[in-house]
């Protein structure tokens, strides 16, 4: 099993989340890293449309899962917040673009 990543403070880190409920009871992490690695997984969101929600408390935990990993239960709360934001911020802008 590779070594958890763990964030130094001030560097940034970042996750790509997949939930299928079809198939997962809970999200699972896609892409994790730190750094350069943490803006090369923002800017492949970026370019392709796939909203970013930005918290760095709740990455800085999940950057410590490894890729194929369910988050686990205790971070069910945060990111169920951040789903939400991003459904309602994707239903604004598409009634924007109306």
């Amino acid at each position: 099993m590779a070594e958890p990543k763990k964030p130094k403070f001030g560097q940034k880190a970042a996750v790509a989340l997949k939930y299928n409920p079809d198939m997962n009871y809970a999200p699972v992490i896609v892409a994790a890293g730190l750094g350069h690695l943490a803006q090369k997984i923002v800017n492949i969101a970026d370019e392709n449309g796939v909203p970013v929600y930005r918290d760095d408390s709740t990455a800085a935990l999940l950057v410590m899962l490894n890729s194929g990993e369910r988050i686990p239960p205790e971070l069910y709360s945060a990111v169920a917040a951040i789903y939400a934001e991003v459904v309602l911020t994707a239903d604004k802008m598409k009634k924007e673009d109306e």
